[in-house]
């Protein structure tokens, strides 16, 4: 029996046919919204480290004071209306220190964290990717420099390269760098054997462009978490360095050196002075940590599910 004696018609069935339309993706605003409320940590952790990167930015709009020069009438003054939170002992404001501080203190631990993760990441690429004698060579250099504590090495590169900003940034720079290199190689072993890694050799592609195109996008997820683990930690060690006098020098202000010297020996008398800058590495030290582990869930395929 035919569609029409049915009373169907196939032809006006055919014009109000309507194809199914893939559902939209959602907007950015709203995934961003939807991953603030999935990792609330990360969010107020990543706003933590945003307003202490614009207060460093503003820091001469910011400070109240000279944070190099002091009042030699003020000297140990505890929190009070003019000073915020106190002076030190050259009568200099405390919170024009900590604002100013915080330059040095963030670019060096921004500085270190990328740039001991960059170069990680060629090396163990490349020599992951190229195996044979150069990996064996790159492998046995890293595991030397595994071998020393990362502060002892940091120590040995900031007495050898000077105290400047730069060269801490480079000494604090070299721990991370075999560490990062590992991280790297190992990725890069997994991949190389994948299908697409040998469809790219089958086609003609050479190795500098699988290995860029193909295979450090896919240890970027990695490196990041690794990059915001290790910021937390390049501003310990500059402050461990500073302590130890092999860091940042006066009149500079920085966190660590705030902490430094006679600042110990007046944390019963004068707290405030060891206190702040020790809370101010604390809080930037949790949320780099507590960043890097939002990160981590955000890009694990295993949890992409859940976000």
């Amino acid at each position: 029996m035919s569609d029409t004696t049915q009373g169907i018609d196939p032809l006006a069935a055919y014009a109000n046919f309507k194809p199914a339309i893939a559902p939209e993706k959602p907007a950015r605003g709203k995934r961003v919204l939807h991953l603030i409320r999935s990792q609330p940590l990360g969010a107020i952790s990543a706003f933590v480290l945003l307003i202490m990167v614009l207060a460093a930015t503003f820091a001469p709009y910011l400070a109240p004071f000279d944070p190099t020069t002091g009042d030699p009438t003020a000297l140990y003054q505890p929190p009070n209306a003019k000073y915020w939170l106190g002076t030190d002992a050259f009568g200099r404001d405390i919170l024009s220190r900590l604002i100013y501080g915080a330059r040095i203190s963030l670019i060096i631990g921004f500085g270190a964290s990328i740039l001991g993760v960059v170069v990680g990441t060629i090396i163990g690429v490349t020599s992951g990717y190229l195996g044979g004698w150069l990996d064996s060579i790159a492998q046995r250099l890293m595991d030397a420099m595994l071998a020393f504590p990362m502060l002892l090495l940091a120590l040995a590169m900031a007495a050898v390269l000077g105290s400047s900003v730069q060269n801490v940034i480079i000494a604090l720079a070299m721990p991370i760098v075999p560490r990062a290199a590992r991280i790297a190689r190992a990725s890069t072993l997994v991949l190389k054997t994948t299908t697409f890694i040998e469809a790219s050799r089958a086609i003609g592609c050479s190795n500098l462009r699988i290995i860029v195109v193909h295979i450090l996008p896919n240890t970027f997820a990695p490196l990041l978490v690794i990059a915001t683990a290790y910021l937390g930690l390049a501003i310990v060690q500059e402050a461990a360095l500073d302590y130890l006098g092999a860091g940042i020098q006066e009149p500079q202000p920085s966190w660590g050196l705030m902490m430094s010297g006679s600042a110990t020996s007046l944390a019963l008398t004068a707290p405030w002075i060891v206190l702040v800058p020790g809370l101010a590495i604390t809080v930037v030290v949790l949320a780099s940590n507590l960043l890097g582990d939002a990160i981590r869930d955000v890009l694990d395929p295993k949890l992409q599910r859940n976000i």
